[in-house]
């Protein structure tokens, strides 16, 4: 491949190391060897392998090789390259946001479609991966610098929590006098960098109940990094009195904690946004092609079924048929139920919440003779593990000034005589039957139906519905029992003007739930829970540390390992073992990025580590949907990579007390740069 300039000759006699100069790069047959690498006994074992096939060619890049002496010589062929290069930055190896916009530009005029294609799938990479890096984080319930030891919360709390170094301590409060079941609390905390390595591994959430810990499953999720601070969410299910104030501990710091693996009573099944999300009392059904809620199957004796028969408007038909607009002259309606698939979306799944997030512009029904950015239009819907009701938030953006005869942003069809009769709810919040009186109709907060002998119901409790520069929205959406061809219906069209002027915002939040339904408990039932969501749970910071009334000693029920928080080997006990197995993964390297010599633990690839006895699991992920194939790292070719490398599988069967390796794979959540070591980061020229 290269013309050979020179004769290299050098030596490895056992035991001996020679390491490149600084600056200098090997190339062999094609595959480089970093600047950083050492050269070894298993080096020269490997270059003598490859050495016996075939000539081993290389190219000399940027310096000289230091050698050694022995009996045994290795020959290089190759050409040395000038002295003094920089080291590529990320931004030297793909093209930026400016860049691609002018190639698209030019492209266009010039009528390359083609390439005018290609370039616009090209940009949407580019600000996909600047939002990864660069979108702030949330703000921080608690400062990334405040922080306590867990050494400091005395004996028997610090025995508990053996194999955690640091806590945060947060409250929550109840205000509203309510009860609480299950309420969702959801938090933002961010943390120094040097004190994490996976804050989805790491964080535990513990209860303070008297001089003793609780732990409460939480979920982490929305995990980043921006410089040395990483940040994430935390969500969890929580029961209050009326008046209470909880105290919770966040624990973190345990580089040998591994995935909490909760139990849920939650199902999830399917890829990307065409879900089945099952709890006790529901599975919903969610469109494969669009994300759109397309059936409600009832968890009670007859399993009854809410769907929307038919052909709909020649795509797949649902129960939620909002977001859309009718443009001006009444010429066509542009509905998010007629995207192919969905522009954009995101999805996170975990044991307490899966939430299903969508954005983009609503399709024509001739998409894409007309394809306007004029409206964009965000829906998350919300599932929750143990809960009667789930959540749907909406928001409609103009983009652009446009005028529109209508807009919709809820409703809700369902085929068949589910139901006897009709439920709604004014701006006091009770909740009546039968018809809505005329100067109701646009002052509706909740609305819904329900079935005299069956006690089936479906009600949706309208939580924020306002805008952002137009007059107050109308709060329509009276429901009718009988639509053409179908059955009970409501619908909700806001704009009290026709003119959408750029960046005015429409926003929503609704709870919609199903209870056996009789009167008057299902009511009471219904507005306990809107008076609750309105008025959550508040959770605060507590910047002191924790001050015991008493201070518990440790005593033999703590050596118990169901009385701690740690599973096996996330404690104390295993850590020496447990470390060994991260630095044998760092033996194995992804050969596909010849020169960063980096491997699976720093390109954040290895999400979980769990050792039980001398069984060894791995969860594993692959950097996007393009490369599929976890055997590669398992057992495949990463073997060739011209840096030491072996495949994990069999890495890891090294590591003597390992007798079996199980690697799984997964795709949540999804891979991203946010993952990434600090030897990552500089390796790939990140930082």
């Amino acid at each position: 491949m290269f013309a050979p300039a020179g004769r290299f000759e050098f030596d490895l006699p056992s035991g001996s190391r020679t390491t490149a100069r600084s600056g200098w790069d090997v190339a062999t047959d094609g595959c480089i060897l970093p600047a950083s690498t050492n050269f070894d006994s298993s080096t020269e074992t490997s270059l003598m392998m490859f050495g016996r096939s075939r000539a081993i060619h290389c190219l000399m890049l940027i310096g000289a090789v230091t050698f050694c002496e022995s009996s045994e010589r290795v020959l290089v062929w190759g050409q040395t390259a000038s002295p003094g290069s920089a080291p590529l930055r990320a931004a030297d190896r793909t093209d930026s946001f400016e860049t691609k916009l002018k190639l698209l530009e030019e492209a266009w005029a010039r009528k390359d479609f083609d390439l005018a294609r290609s370039l616009t799938h090209s940009l949407r990479d580019t600000v996909l991966q600047t939002q990864i890096e660069t979108e702030p984080a949330p703000d921080s319930l608690v400062e990334a610098g405040q922080f306590h030891l867990v050494e400091s919360l005395g004996n028997a709390a610090a025995k508990w929590a053996q194999g955690w170094k640091y806590y945060k301590q947060i409250s929550v409060e109840e205000r509203a006098h309510e009860p609480r079941t299950g309420e969702p609390i959801e938090i933002a905390l961010s943390f120094p960098q040097d004190q994490v390595t996976s804050l989805a591994r790491e964080i535990r959430l513990a209860r303070i109940d008297g001089d003793q810990l609780v732990e409460v499953p939480c979920q982490v999720h929305s995990e980043l990094r921006r410089g040395d601070i990483r940040s994430c969410r935390i969500l969890w299910l929580m029961d209050s009195k009326p008046r209470e104030t909880q105290r919770f501990l966040v624990l973190y710091g345990n580089p040998n904690a591994e995935l909490p693996g909760y139990p849920s009573e939650m199902s999830v099944e399917g890829e990307g946004y065409g879900l089945d999300i099952s709890n006790s009392f529901y599975k919903a059904s969610l469109s494969r092609q669009t994300g759109q809620l397309e059936r409600l199957t009832l968890r009670r004796e007859h399993g009854l079924e809410l769907f929307s028969g038919g052909q709909g408007h020649g795509e797949p038909p649902g129960i939620d048929w909002a977001h859309d607009y009718v443009d001006k002259g009444f010429f066509q309606k542009l509905r998010i139920s007629l995207w192919e698939s969905c522009p954009d979306y995101e999805v996170i799944r975990g044991p307490l919440c899966t939430i299903i997030r969508r954005w983009g512009f609503p399709h024509s029904p001739v998409h894409p003779i007309y394809s306007p950015s004029r409206l964009n239009i965000h829906v998350e819907y919300r599932f929750y593990a143990g809960l009667p009701w789930f959540e749907k938030r909406g928001s409609m953006k103009a983009v652009q000034t446009f005028e529109v005869e209508a807009l919709r942003d809820d409703e809700w069809v369902f085929s068949g005589q589910s139901f006897t009769d009709t439920l709604w709810m004014g701006r006091n919040g009770k909740l009546l039957t039968g018809s809505v009186p005329a100067d109701q109709h646009e002052d509706l907060w909740g609305v819904g139906f329900y079935h005299k002998e069956s006690k089936d119901s479906f009600v949706a409790l309208f939580l924020e519905h306002h805008a952002e520069g137009l007059p107050e929205l109308k709060h329509t959406g009276t429901p009718q029992m009988f639509y053409r061809w179908h059955g009970p219906v409501w619908s909700r069209y806001p704009l009290p003007v026709k003119v959408v002027p750029a960046g005015a915002v429409l926003k929503q939040k609704n709870a919609y739930v199903s209870i056996p339904f009789s009167e008057p408990e299902g009511a009471a039932t219904i507005e306990q829970l809107r008076r609750s969501l309105l008025a959550p749970l508040v959770p605060a910071a507590v910047n002191s540390p924790v001050n015991w009334k008493s201070q518990p000693e440790a005593d033999s029920d703590v050596a118990n390992p169901f009385n701690r928080l740690a599973r096996p080997g996330e404690g104390n006990e295993g850590t020496v073992m447990k470390q060994r197995i991260w630095d044998a993964l760092r033996d194995c390297k992804d050969a596909q990025l010849y020169k960063a010599d980096i491997n699976v633990v720093d390109l954040g690839l290895v999400y979980d580590v769990r050792l039980r006895g001398d069984v060894v699991t791995v969860i594993m992920a692959m950097p996007h949907r393009g490369r599929p194939m976890l055997g590669y790292f398992i057992d495949g070719s990463i073997s060739v990579h011209p840096t030491f490398s072996l495949p994990v599988r069999e890495r890891l069967m090294k590591v003597p007390g390992v007798r079996q390796v199980v690697v799984e794979q997964t795709w949540d959540p999804g891979w991203s740069s946010n993952r990434l070591t600090d030897v990552g980061r500089a390796k790939l020229g990140l930082d």
